[in-house]
């Protein structure tokens, strides 16, 4: 796939002079933006304001994790209608970003011009939503009016959850939270520093924003998104925040394992889909994905299609098809997508790097033996919206060849010389034996319990781990300023934070290959 290398700058970064992030969760979320006090307002207040730009939120109810019982018949045109709901939050946003000189000077303009709109357009796509649950033999959302509310709020006016930054606001994870809470206290302070600096002059403060260290992007990542790995603590091998993705295998139960080879992406295919969250809708993710294994993966991909699809991997009884948010440097240089969906008109910007490896390896369980995953089985692992979610899906490890005894969820890694940046993902590896995925993509799969069994009458299946090998130049960092970050993929509204990384997985080996994974990790073997 060719690659572009003119140097350009994003449609996002000169809106993110006005604006820190628009957060969009699936039918719902918390957008966020700078503004300016106009120059009729009193001078002590124009002043307080300039000194430290106020930041408004739109603090929407997320209607997708309200639906967890959906039929089966309606769960397409479900998924789509969520995925319009995004779309509204994410255009409020930029409507929001792009105002700020009229909502300083009209006190009902943000109600009146923004919030008013965007919930008579929620009210319709969640009746919608409605219908279609209804026509399925389900029972549709109640309050609709509700759900569609979003209200607007200072930022000295504590969010839902208590905390007035986003990760506060929403996590749920406990202690390990903290670092991703002053990680994203951090990200507005900067941006906000950024954005002052700018004043009126929007190429002004593209530039400004930029020197402290927002990314080439205008919305991340910045220097406090990175941490010198060095410094970090032993704290064990890849785990996942609050014990999500614990390894499933030890010395009992099912101690063998299964690895398949699917090569790194070598035939650069990528695109911004999702077809497990948002079947049908092009760039439903808004951001890049690396694909290995099945080579039909899109949005509008049938599991006919996929079953009947070349693969990458060795064994060509394994097409099933794994795929995650690209890495890039932003290294001032442009690849394929700059002016596209999911690319540059999305916020991502700079190279997408392949991985120097990528390996892909199936374990069993400490417990007891696994049995065979169902054809077309879909399991996501991580949260690409956890800046705005929380820690309750979140599942990140990062670390660098050589201190993998060293994990970091909430940052990304700086490697010393000679080693190398580490992505890992240990899967869900539990399942409720009849679902191949559920209304919110989460229910019909779950993690081990803290003894490796699992619970509530779910079976041990093959736990995924993918370990992902980067060779990239260390950022530097002077003074506040980031040069030549890296980052991953992300929603435009997530910042590229690090604790957004994900990673997707459908079950398309074929039942010879299938049950030999399962021998060969019931057996204590390791296979190939």
């Amino acid at each position: 796939m060719g690659r572009n290398t003119r140097k350009r700058r994003s449609p996002l970064a000169v809106r993110a002079v006005a604006a820190s992030a628009a957060l969009a969760v699936a039918g719902g979320g918390l957008v966020w933006a700078n503004f300016y006090a106009s120059a009729g307002e009193s001078s002590d207040r124009n002043n307080i304001k300039a000194a430290a730009a106020q930041v408004a939120t739109i603090d929407c109810p997320d209607v997708g994790q309200q639906l967890t019982d959906v039929p089966d018949g309606a769960r397409q045109g479900v998924d789509q209608e969520l995925a319009k709901l995004d779309q509204q939050v994410t255009e409020a946003y930029k409507r929001l970003a792009d105002t700020r000189q009229a909502q300083a000077g009209d006190a009902g303009y943000v109600n009146n011009a923004i919030l008013s709109p965007l919930k008579s357009k929620r009210v319709a796509t969640i009746d919608r939503i409605g219908i279609n649950i209804k026509r399925a033999g389900g029972k549709p959302p109640r309050g609709a009016d509700q759900l569609a509310e979003c209200k607007g709020m200072e930022v000295d006016q504590p969010a839902a959850g208590g905390g007035q930054n986003q990760g506060g606001g929403q996590n749920q994870g406990g202690g390990q939270d903290q670092g991703q809470n002053q990680g994203g206290q951090d990200q507005g302070q900067n941006q906000g520093d950024g954005q002052n600096q700018g004043g009126q002059d929007q190429g002004q403060g593209q530039d400004q924003g930029q020197d402290q260290g927002q990314g080439q992007g205008g919305n991340g990542p910045t220097a406090d998104d990175f941490q010198d790995i060095t410094q970090v603590q032993p704290n064990g091998g890849p785990q996942g925040v609050g014990g999500n993705g614990l390894p499933a295998n030890g010395d009992g139960g099912s101690t063998g394992t299964f690895t398949t080879s699917c090569g790194t992406n070598p035939n650069n295919l990528h695109n911004s889909d999702n077809v497990i969250v948002a079947p049908g809708v092009s760039n439903g993710a808004q951001h890049q994905h690396d694909y290995v294994g099945n080579q039909s993966n899109n949005a509008f991909a049938s599991d006919q299609d996929l079953a009947a699809a070349e693969t990458s991997c060795q064994n060509q009884g394994d097409k099933s098809s794994y795929f995650w948010p690209v890495l890039r440097v932003q290294n001032g240089q442009d690849d394929f997508d700059a002016n596209a969906a999911g690319g540059g008109q999305d916020g991502n910007v700079g190279q997408i790097l392949e991985a120097s490896a990528a390996e892909l390896k199936f374990v069993g369980n400490k417990a007891s033996d696994v049995v065979a995953m169902p054809t077309a089985l879909r399991i996501i692992t991580g949260d690409a919206k956890a800046f705005v979610n929380g820690l309750a899906n979140a599942n990140t490890n990062w670390s660098c060849t050589g201190f993998e005894d060293r994990q970091l969820t909430d940052k990304y890694p700086i490697c010393p010389d000679g080693s190398s940046v580490v992505r890992t993902s240990n899967f869900q590896s539990c399942w409720d034996g009849q679902n191949i995925d559920s209304a919110n993509h989460r229910t019909h799969v779950a993690f081990v319990q803290q003894d490796g069994s699992c619970g509530n009458g779910f079976q041990a299946i093959p736990q995924l781990q993918v370990r992902l090998v980067y060779d990239v130049q260390a950022p530097q960092i002077q003074n506040g300023q980031i040069q030549n970050a890296f980052a991953v993929d992300s929603f435009p509204d997530q910042l590229h934070k690090a604790i957004t990384d994900h990673n997707d997985f459908i079950n398309f080996f074929d039942e010879n290959t299938m049950n030999q994974v399962v021998d060969c990790i019931n057996s204590g073997q390791d296979c190939q």
